[in-house]
């Protein structure tokens, strides 16, 4: 799991990416939680998605947001932070030039930059989205959903309640060809205290469930 410093909108970025064994594998770019209250690549939720798209052959990165870490800039209240996920992916992309899709998921902060991402890049074709604050943050350009994927909650979550996210999932589920689902971790808060092993198995049995074994993605 080389560092890796690609050059972002606004300076350098910091990030560790996992190469895939085959030529023409997929991409997944996993994008962490609000730089100003502690989120950075080494999140524990951002780390294990990390690893379960590496397990399963994609090309993987995750990166610290300008001002986090090593990455240059400052904190740009999601702006910048979608140009630095936008520069993630060309990195990636020109690393590996054979991929002919990606995934992007996110936590928290990064669920919103995730899904606007996916909104302005037609080859995203997957999306796996962790406590995203829908209440806090608007959504509702996610209308249409251009690609299926997964909402995760935590039954719990008292910073982004899942009754005021349901909502926004709802709306987005009315699209002809687009499959969204909803998944609740039953006792996790936001931060999935004590149950990020449950998140995971829960995200490994959606992938399990679109991409197949482990060994069929690339």
């Amino acid at each position: 799991m080389p560092e890796v410093i690609f050059t972002g909108p606004a300076g350098r970025l910091e990030g560790r990416y996992q190469a895939p064994k085959k030529r023409g594998a997929p991409i997944a770019i996993i994008l962490h939680p609000h730089p100003q209250f502690g989120g950075t690549m080494n999140n524990q939720i951002v780390y294990n998605l990390f690893y379960t798209f590496a397990n399963r052959g994609f090309a993987a990165l995750r990166f610290n947001f300008r001002g986090v870490g090593r990455s240059q800039g400052a904190f740009d209240h999601g702006s910048g932070e979608l140009s630095d996920a936008a520069a993630a992916l060309d990195w990636v992309q020109s690393v590996n030039p054979e991929a002919k899709s990606c995934w992007i998921a996110g936590v928290s902060f990064g669920s919103w930059i995730g899904m606007q991402l996916l909104m302005r890049r037609p080859e995203i074709e997957g999306f796996i989205s962790i406590a995203a604050m829908a209440n806090r943050y608007d959504f509702t350009f996610l209308a249409p959903c251009p690609s299926s994927g997964l909402f995760v909650h935590g039954s719990e979550d008292r910073v982004a309640p899942a009754r005021e996210v349901m909502p926004v999932i709802e709306k987005v589920k009315t699209q002809k060809g687009v499959i969204i689902e909803h998944q609740m971790v039953e006792g996790a808060n936001h931060f999935f205290d004590g149950k990020v092993d449950e998140l995971t198995q829960t995200v490994d049995t959606y992938l399990d469930k679109r991409l197949g074994g482990r060994d069929e993605v690339a």
